[in-house]
């Protein structure tokens, strides 16, 4: 299975701590205006004095060609300066690119670190590494628990891996896996809680054209938004990360109504109301829930919400696996 392999993202957050300075803001709101040019003037050179922040932009814009030709080992250079100074964002970057530029060694420290953090894309890659035993020890438990929260986060990628993973992985390991998952959601919600005494950095979209990379023979993910950090008041970034835009060459097919005899518990109510409640809250927070149906399964004075149906007790453990990611208990049932 090496050619297994890290949508949408999540988007990266980071919380002004200090003023900005003023090369830095002017830059950002010239970006944010489409002048691209002007802001890499306000930038470079707070940069080359050393600002972190100005130092990842550069190289975002190195990295996008906006203001600037795309050179990608340029890009690689701002945000090697800026990630030795700890911004975060920089070196997730650094690490994903210098991935795509096939220096896999040098880049799984970072990708590490990154996954650490909850980054998608690094959580794909570390988590197909670890199954393959490739550019990292084999750990199928841990491997299953980060693809889980990549795929969680609408990589597709991530979902189709799992759905490979499931034939090779056996069942305690992936249930193991899933607790992981679990644990990192709220791990990470409990950290995004503490860091917010103010919204964070509104996100710049990627262009079209940027080009997913392999992992293996897989692609890799590409970038859901490419980020600015503006040292200054931030603003509230979009409800979730931009889906990659594709050219549609074909009306798309329909999908089949789902059937099958397993379906996921979400939890026992004494009021139905509560249970139709849950059931709106989780399909309003989670996308593609849609195609399942909730069911209401009274039994003495309680009301189960259920969902389903499911083909296989995999495909439940996965649904199972994305709900648990997201913070919500569940159990695997056959009808």
């Amino acid at each position: 299975m090496r050619s297994m392999r890290v949508g949408a993202m999540v988007a990266c957050m980071l919380v002004a701590a200090a003023p900005a300075s003023a090369d830095v803001k002017a830059g950002v709101d010239a970006w944010q205006q489409g002048d691209y040019t002007r802001a890499i003037a306000e930038w470079r050179p707070a940069a080359a004095a050393g600002d972190a922040d100005a130092q990842f932009n550069l190289g975002q814009a190195y990295k996008l060609g906006r203001g600037v030709p795309v050179d990608l080992p340029i890009a690689m250079e701002w945000f090697r300066k800026a990630a030795a100074q700890g911004h975060q964002r920089a070196s997730d970057n650094l690490g994903l690119l210098l991935f795509q530029q096939g220096r896999r060694d040098d880049a799984m420290p970072y990708i590490r670190k990154a996954a650490d953090r909850g980054e998608p894309r690094a959580q794909y890659i570390l988590g197909t590494a670890m199954f393959n035993g490739d550019l990292a020890p084999k750990d199928w438990v841990m491997a299953y628990a980060l693809m889980t929260r990549a795929a969680a986060a609408g990589l597709e990628q991530a979902t189709n891996s799992l759905t490979a993973m499931d034939k090779y992985i056996p069942s305690d390991q992936r249930q193991k896996g899933l607790a992981i998952a679990a644990k990192m959601a709220q791990d990470k919600g409990a950290e995004i809680a503490a860091a917010q005494p103010g919204p964070t950095p509104k996100p710049v979209p990627a262009p079209a054209g940027e080009k997913p990379r392999p992992i293996a023979s897989a692609p890799m993910p590409p970038s859901s938004a490419a980020q600015l950090t503006p040292k200054l008041a931030p603003v509230a970034p979009p409800a979730k990360p931009a889906a990659p835009e594709r050219v549609a060459s074909a009306p798309p097919k329909a999908k089949p109504a789902p059937s099958g005899d397993w379906r996921v518990q979400l939890g026992a109510f004494r009021e139905e109301a509560r249970a139709k409640s849950l059931w709106a809250s989780v399909t309003a927070k989670l996308s593609g829930l849609e195609s399942y149906q909730p069911y209401l399964v009274r039994g003495g004075d309680v009301t189960r919400l259920q969902a389903g149906p499911l083909r296989t007790e995999a495909d439940a453990s996965r649904l199972c696996g994305r709900l648990s990611a997201a913070g919500y208990d569940c159990l695997v049932k056959h009808k």
